[in-house]
């Protein structure tokens, strides 16, 4: 009989044997954590591994775009400080039959969009098992309908409405300036009022009835998570087409005649 190759026969068996065990009773990922996660850039991305029945196995986090070991159990391996690892222990009633269950997780500080990318949450089992998160890092954009330029006649109503985009949550409050002054919406002024809707895409009206010379100016629209937007609105005294607006025109009050750059520049040319 050959010894060796008995012995090489046993391992293989312990070794598949110790694989079967491993898979019926070897931790596991909790598949109700999220693999897509969008953060605001700025502020704290906080990407979780869920973990069953872990027991002494270690769980570490590796970015995928330069193959970079961030985290190992607790410890902080980046010399980034922004990356920080977040372990949540055993939660709930622990009895020999339950399964135990911890939460490893890995929070970028001031995250940036090139924090965009693929990240691994591997556990040290052999061959490893690894969870994978989608992280996307986005900068909200603010913009006021319209254009810049704003063209209304007096008497007539200012509408202007600011959309947020691209924002992970809505933001708590959007708020409109005029002239670097905060607008009160129960002022002497009267006739203000404004329409917010939140949601993937949240958006702010303002409107002003019975709008006066004194309405023109700059109005600054200013989501709590996003930089502001900015509009310039000139209400004009006299006779007013609406056609006549904005992108770099004149406008001949009574006539209604409206001159653009543009053909003036094709004219020329």
């Amino acid at each position: 009989m050959n010894l060796e190759s008995s012995s090489s026969s046993d391992q293989q068996q312990h070794k598949t044997q110790d694989d079967q065990i491993l898979a019926l009773k070897g931790p596991k990922f909790v598949p109700e954590a999220s693999k897509n996660i969008t953060a605001l850039a700025g502020r704290v991305a906080s990407l979780n591994c869920r973990i069953k029945n872990l027991d002494n196995w270690t769980v570490s986090w590796v970015r995928h775009r330069d193959v970079s070991l961030l985290t190992v159990a607790s410890y902080t391996y980046s010399s980034d400080q922004r990356f920080r690892a977040v372990h949540k222990p055993y939660f709930g009633e622990q009895t020999p039959l339950t399964d135990t269950y911890s939460d490893w997780g890995l929070e970028i500080h001031s995250s940036q969009p090139r924090d965009s990318g693929i990240y691994e949450c591997q556990i040290s089992t052999t061959p490893h098992r690894s969870l994978f998160v989608h992280l996307r890092v986005v900068e909200p954009s603010t913009t006021v309908l319209g254009g810049s330029e704003v063209f209304v006649g007096m008497g007539s109503t200012i509408n202007l409405t600011c959309v947020i985009r691209l924002s992970p949550e809505p933001p708590n409050s959007i708020r409109w300036q005029h002239n670097n002054q905060m607008i009160g919406y129960d002022s002497n002024r009267g006739g203000v009022s404004v329409v917010t809707e939140k949601g993937i895409e949240s958006s702010s009206s303002l409107l002003i009835q019975n709008a006066r010379p004194a309405d023109s100016g700059k109005y600054v629209c200013r989501p709590d998570n996003a930089e502001p937007a900015t509009v310039n609105v000139h209400v004009l005294n006299g006779k007013f087409d609406p056609f006549c607006y904005s992108h770099v025109v004149v406008c001949r009050l009574f006539f209604t005649l409206c001159i653009s750059y543009e053909t003036k520049n094709k004219t020329n040319s």
